[in-house]
């Protein structure tokens, strides 16, 4: 099967929830638990004041993200995920929940944590390009970003390596690489939002 030339639908995703609740066993799966585990292990930072997931699904991983983060926006494009990530994280009242596809739909606010775990590679390269120009306006100077991605064979517009390194090359003038990794089985990124440069001082004429 050849692999589609733009960004999947958003109806590719509510028709897949609609058959199966949890089509990728986020639930269950020992492959996602102990990638939850080593994502949550490469956070530089302890906690986040202000976190946002992308492609939060059934609300799994965001119950863990959300006790490293004072508040934490959760976004997905199926409503009926969403559903469930709410009735998954009911007690906590800290995080957000919305409903969009992304790039085109973004969540306000500006975030020192942004998660992209198993999403980029839904995206063909021109909206990868307008994803990394929402996350410029997004991730504040010194905040994280975290790319998580399967590398095995996909039927999507790329595959996980080919995503992430579309992330990295198009935000290489305002993202430094902190921490990559490399299971059997999928690649982890951690990149950091470079510090603003601070100002040049004006020197007076003599």
């Amino acid at each position: 099967m050849n692999p589609p030339a733009g960004t999947l639908a958003p109806t590719y995703f509510t028709e897949l929830y609609a058959s199966d609740p949890d089509p990728w066993r986020f639930a269950s799966s020992p492959y996602e638990h102990a990638k939850y585990e080593a994502t949550l292990a490469s956070l530089p930072r302890g906690t986040y004041a202000e976190a946002l997931e992308i492609g939060c699904s059934i609300g799994v991983m965001t119950r863990r993200l959300a006790g490293r983060c004072a508040r934490l926006t959760a976004i997905d494009v199926a409503e009926s995920a969403l559903d469930a990530a709410r009735a998954r994280c009911a007690d906590l009242p800290h995080i957000r929940f919305a409903c969009g596809a992304v790039p085109s739909d973004w969540p306000e606010g500006v975030f020192d944590l942004i998660l992209l775990s198993e999403v980029v590679y839904y995206l063909d390269r021109d909206d990868i390009a307008v994803l990394v120009e929402r996350i410029r306006a997004a991730l504040r100077p010194g905040g994280d970003l975290v790319l998580v991605h399967w590398t095995g064979e996909t039927h999507y517009p790329l595959s996980g390596d080919a995503a992430a390194e579309a992330v990295i090359g198009l935000g290489a003038d305002m993202l430094d690489i902190r921490h990559q990794d490399r299971a059997p089985l999928y690649r982890l990124d951690v990149l950091r939002r470079r510090e603003a440069a601070p100002a040049s001082p004006i020197i007076p004429r003599a």
